[in-house]
C-alpha cells in the first residue's frame, strides 16, 4: 500500500477542521469526495473537513486498505516532562503590567502545569505569547491566522531580533493553537528561521582554578568544583541526593536528567575532600546542597550567582555561567585526548553529534601548526 494521507489541522472560518494532506489520485480522489461535505481551501492548497469523532472516523474507514492515514501530526502524543516540580504561578499574578495590557489566557497556564513544563521554560513562553497577542490586542485569539502569525515574525527579525529569539515566538505561539485548543502541527506551514550554530564559551583551566582558589565558603566551592570537574548541568547538580556520591567506585550517580536517563560521571579525588568537609559543616538531609530550609533543594539562581561572585573575584573580564562549566569540562577531556564516545557518556548526550562541537573549540592540535609568521 503505497498511497498516504497526512492529517493536519486546521482552523477554517471559526471551526476546526481535518486537512488531507496527500499525492493526487483518481482512486483517492473518488473516494475524497464521498466524505461528508469537503471542501478546498485555495490558499493552503488542501482538501478539509469538519474536525468531528464522526468523521475521523469516516476517514480511517473510507481509506482502509486504500491509503495510509498518517496522524503523526493530527494527534498529540507528547510525553508529560515528569522531571520538573509542580509549576506555581504566583510571579505571574504579582507582575505589575500596563492598564492595558493582554495577560497570557488561563488555559495557557494551565496547560503549561498539567504538562510539567520547567519554571524556565514556562516564564519565556508566558512572555513570549504575551507579546504577540497584545501586538494582535484587538483580534480575538481565535480569529488570529498564519499570515497574522508570519507578519509579526517578520516585524520580529526587522528588529533584528536573534534566529533563537524568533523561534522562542514560535513555540510559544504554537503552544497556545496546537497545544492548547488541541491542533497539533495546525501551523505547520510556518517557516522557522534557520538555526544559529553557535560554538560553546570555554574556560581556562587556569581560570577555573582561580574561580576555585578565590572562593572561600567550602559549599560554593564544592558547587563550582562539581560543575567542572563532573560537567555537570546546573539542574543536575542541585537534583543531586547525598547517597548519588559514591566514594567506593569515585562515581556520582546523575538520575534522570535530560532526555529521563540515568547516568554516572566521575567523581574527583580533591572534590570529593571538600565534599566530607562540607558535610561535616552543613549537614545535608536529603539534597547534597540545600537551601535556607533543610531538605529543600538549592535554588538554580544562587547556583549562577555562586558562579558568577567567584569569577568577579578571580577577575576574570565575562560573564561567567555554570554552563560554561560544563563546557570547559568536555573541552578540556578532549584536549587530554579522552575519547569522544567516553566524553558524550559522561556527559549524557544521546549522540556522539552533540558531543563532536567541542572538537571545534579545542586547541590541542592547534598547537602542531608550524607559525607563519618569522
Amino acid at each position: 500500500m503505497n498511497k498516504s494521507i497526512t492529517l493536519r489541522n486546521l482552523f477554517l472560518h471559526g471551526k476546526k477542521c481535518i486537512g488531507l494532506e496527500y499525492q493526487s489520485d483518481k482512486v483517492i480522489n473518488a473516494l475524497v469526495k464521498e466524505l461528508p461535505n469537503p471542501r478546498w481551501n485555495k490558499m493552503m492548497g488542501i482538501v478539509y473537513v469538519d474536525n468531528t469523532p464522526k468523521n475521523i472516523d469516516a476517514i480511517f474507514k473510507k481509506f482502509k486498505g486504500v491509503a495510509w492515514i498518517n496522524s503523526n501530526y493530527f494527534f498529540s502524543n507528547k510525553p508529560l516532562e515528569n522531571d520538573n516540580d509542580t509549576l506555581n504561578f504566583d510571579w505571574f499574578h504579582k507582575r505589575k503590567l500596563p492598564v492595558n495590557h493582554r495577560r497570557c489566557p488561563a488555559p495557557y497556564l494551565q496547560k503549561l502545569k498539567l504538562k510539567r513544563y520547567a519554571m524556565a521554560t514556562a516564564k519565556i513562553y508566558v512572555k513570549h505569547f504575551e507579546s504577540f497577542i497584545n501586538y494582535y490586542r484587538s483580534i480575538e485569539l481565535e480569529d488570529i491566522d498564519e499570515n497574522d502569525i508570519r507578519f509579526y515574525l517578520e516585524k520580529l527579525i526587522d528588529q533584528n531580533r536573534s534566529n533563537s529569539y524568533v523561534n522562542l515566538s514560535i513555540n510559544a505561539i504554537k503552544f497556545y493553537y496546537e497545544v492548547v485548543l488541541n491542533m497539533p502541527n495546525r501551523f505547520y506551514l510556518i517557516e522557522r528561521p534557520q538555526k544559529e550554530v553557535l560554538l560553546p564559551k570555554v574556560l581556562s583551566k587556569d581560570d577555573i582554578l582561580q574561580m576555585i582558589a578565590h572562593t572561600t565558603n567550602v559549599k560554593h566551592r564544592c558547587i563550582i568544583s562539581l560543575l567542572y570537574s563532573s560537567g555537570l548541568r546546573r539542574s543536575e547538580l542541585i537534583n543531586l541526593k547525598i547517597e548519588d556520591i559514591d566514594s567506593k567506585r569515585m562515581v556520582i550517580r546523575v538520575r534522570q536528567a535530560k532526555g529521563k536517563k540515568d547516568r554516572f560521571t566521575i567523581l574527583n579525588k580533591s572534590v570529593l575532600e571538600d565534599l566530607r568537609l562540607y558535610f561535616k559543616m552543613y549537614r545535608p538531609v536529603r539534597y547534597l546542597f540545600e537551601g535556607a530550609i533543610r531538605s529543600m533543594k538549592y535554588n538554580e539562581s544562587s547556583v549562577l550567582r555562586v558562579v558568577t561572585h567567584a569569577a568577579n573575584r578571580a577577575g576574570l573580564h565575562q560573564r561567567v555561567t555554570p554552563h560554561m562549566l560544563r563546557h570547559s569540562f568536555a573541552t578540556h577531556l578532549l584536549e587530554d585526548g579522552i575519547d569522544i564516545r567516553h566524553i558524550q557518556l559522561l556527559l549524557g548526550h544521546e549522540s556522539t553529534k552533540t558531543t563532536e562541537i567541542y572538537t571545534h573549540v579545542a586547541v590541542n592540535n592547534f598547537k602542531n601548526i608550524k607559525d607563519l609568521l618569522p
